[in-house]
């Protein structure tokens, strides 16, 4: 009996995938601790730097997705 291999391109594409997902909450968490910090450091009485910085991030990873898959 044969056992089916998996597409190889299907996995290489989930780790693809898999990897920027990993990226993606890594950085918001470093964003997240970084606006904490600051925020304390800088005594600001709302916590700006807290919603700015993820957002920050977000925006910029969106930009890395979007430029990396319209590559022809």
């Amino acid at each position: 009996m044969q056992q089916e291999q998996p597409d190889t391109g299907n996995k290489k594409l989930l780790t693809k995938y898999l990897s920027l997902a990993t990226q993606i909450m890594v950085a918001l968490g470093i964003a997240v601790f970084g606006g904490l910090k600051l925020d304390k450091w800088l005594s600001f009485k709302t916590p700006l730097l807290v919603w700015v910085l993820p957002l920050l991030v977000l925006i910029g990873m969106i930009w890395q997705v979007i430029k990396d898959t319209s590559k022809k």
